[in-house]
C-alpha cells in the first residue's frame, strides 16, 4: 500500500504572511487555488501538482498562546524533505525569518528549523544517503 502526505490544512492570523514564508521556503511553490469557506474566511492552496499546504484564514483567536515543544497537544513542527538545506537556510534567513534549529549531527540527514512569522516551528531535512537504514538510523546520536 502507497503512502503519501498530500497536504497539510493550517488556520493562520496572516495568509499573505503565511504565503510569505511559504515563498522564500519553496521558490518551486504556487498558488493553486484559492477563495472562500462557506463562512466566508480566505483560504489558499500553495504548493506543487503533488503536494500543497492548504491555508486558512483564522477567524478567532486562540485561548492561550501556542507554544511548540511545550508538553500541550498541538503541531509542533511540519517536516519537509529539501535537496539543500544550506540554500534554504540563506533565502529564509534573508528574507527575515528566525532560525530555531535544535543542536543536531547526523552522517546521513541534515536539520534545520525555522519559526514562520506567526511563530509556528518548521523543519527542514537534506538527506545525505539514500539507503533508507542509514537515512533512518536512530541508533546514532543527532546531536552535537
Amino acid at each position: 500500500m502507497m503512502v503519501r502526505l498530500e497536504h497539510a490544512n493550517l488556520a493562520v492570523p496572516d495568509l499573505a504572511e503565511a504565503l510569505r514564508f511559504l515563498g522564500a521556503a519553496f521558490p518551486a511553490f504556487r498558488v493553486r487555488a484559492s477563495g472562500n469557506t462557506w463562512s466566508g474566511a480566505g483560504w489558499v492552496h500553495c504548493g506543487t501538482d503533488t503536494t500543497y499546504v492548504a491555508l486558512q484564514q483564522a477567524t478567532g483567536e486562540p485561548l492561550e498562546a501556542w507554544v511548540p515543544y511545550g508538553g500541550k497537544p498541538g503541531l509542533n513542527h511540519l517536516g519537509f524533505e529539501v535537496d539543500d538545506v544550506e540554500a534554504l537556510r540563506t533565502r529564509l534567513a534573508g528574507a527575515g525569518y528566525r532560525e530555531t534549529t535544535v543542536p543536531n549531527r547526523h552522517p546521513h540527514r541534515k536539520r534545520i528549523y525555522f519559526a514562520d512569522g506567526a511563530g509556528s516551528d518548521w523543519e527542514f531535512v537534506e538527506y545525505r544517503n539514500a539507503d533508507p537504514a542509514l537515512r533512518n538510523d536512530y541508533s546514532i546520536p543527532d546531536v552535537t
